[in-house]
């Protein structure tokens, strides 16, 4: 029987529903909404593509929604004098400053200088320290992770008691999303590209999460038959079929994969609607915590 697919788009529509909801509900009581700034530095096409899309949300959800443009030729003190502004910005709520930045700048500072109560990217050190420690709740989780978790919760999946593999262990995905589901009681493994015998060890997953940044890396005779795929890679492949000569696909062989999986997400369509439906969320979640509403 071929794989059940989790629609990203359809449950990220329902989550954008819910924050249109509770931003209606706050905006009656308080007379304000929630509002979200975006820092977008240069004119990288993918990051623009993103930033609106990240724009039309926030507004469809009734929110506020500001973007700052910076040339690529912006300064390192011009980025973090912009993010300083906006944290003393009561009007302000959430920050999300478009990564990648351009070559010359350093990410991490300007990521780090983020006060902890606006970063809806929920990479602060101290969210992600939370996170990983038992018993601490961060005021943030990462979007994309978050998105993970909660697609196989809607979905029906269950988390606790589960065997889970994470393929990738980056701080933006692999780590976070590892940390999301050992708290939900999973028995989690993080693989990477020095892991013996990676497809042993991901045929013993009732749940895999692939988010290694290599196309179709996961091949469908690794999986469990029955487990649940959550494929967070997008990849641009060459196809001669295609106008613009290329097609997105995911860390998973899909087709392989939905022969062996219960539940799979599809690429594109999966995750990626996931991602921006959580930021709403953290944004809002900020708002209530700045006006002692949380």
């Amino acid at each position: 029987m071929p794989a059940q697919l989790i629609d990203g788009k359809a449950i990220a529509a329902d989550v954008r529903q819910e924050v249109a909801d509770e931003v209606a509900a706050l905006k009656e009581r308080t007379g304000i909404v929630p509002t979200l700034a975006v820092v977008l530095v240069g004119d990288n096409p993918a990051s623009q593509t993103y930033v609106g899309a990240k724009g039309k949300a926030c507004i469809d959800a009734g929110m506020g929604s500001i973007t700052h443009r910076l040339p690529a030729t912006a300064t390192q003190e011009e980025v973090e004098t912009l993010v300083r502004e906006l944290n003393a910005d009561s009007a302000v709520n959430g920050i999300l400053v478009q990564l990648p930045l351009p070559k010359g700048l350093n990410e991490r500072a300007v990521l780090d200088l983020i006060s902890l109560n606006k970063d809806v990217d929920g990479f602060h050190p101290m969210n992600i320290g939370e996170l990983v420690m038992k018993g601490r709740t961060p005021q943030f989780i990462p979007c994309t992770p978050a998105g993970c978790i909660e697609l196989l919760k809607r979905s029906g999946i269950a988390i606790a008691g589960a065997d889970a593999v994470v393929v990738g262990r980056s701080n933006i995905v692999g780590i976070p999303v590892a940390a999301l589901l050992n708290n939900a009681d999973a028995t989690v493994t993080i693989c990477h590209s020095r892991t013996k015998d990676l497809p042993g060890k991901v045929k013993q997953a009732d749940i895999v999460v692939a988010a290694i940044g290599r196309p179709e890396f996961v091949k469908g005779d690794w999986l469990k038959p029955g487990c649940a795929v959550i494929d967070v890679g997008i990849n641009a492949v060459p196809d001669a079929t295609k106008k613009s000569g290329q097609r997105l696909v995911g860390d998973v062989a899909f087709d392989e994969a939905c022969g062996a999986a219960g539940y799979i997400t599809p690429v594109p369509g999966g995750v990626g609607p996931m991602t921006i439906a959580m930021l709403l969320k953290n944004t809002v979640r900020a708002f209530k915590l700045q006006h002692g509403l949380e």
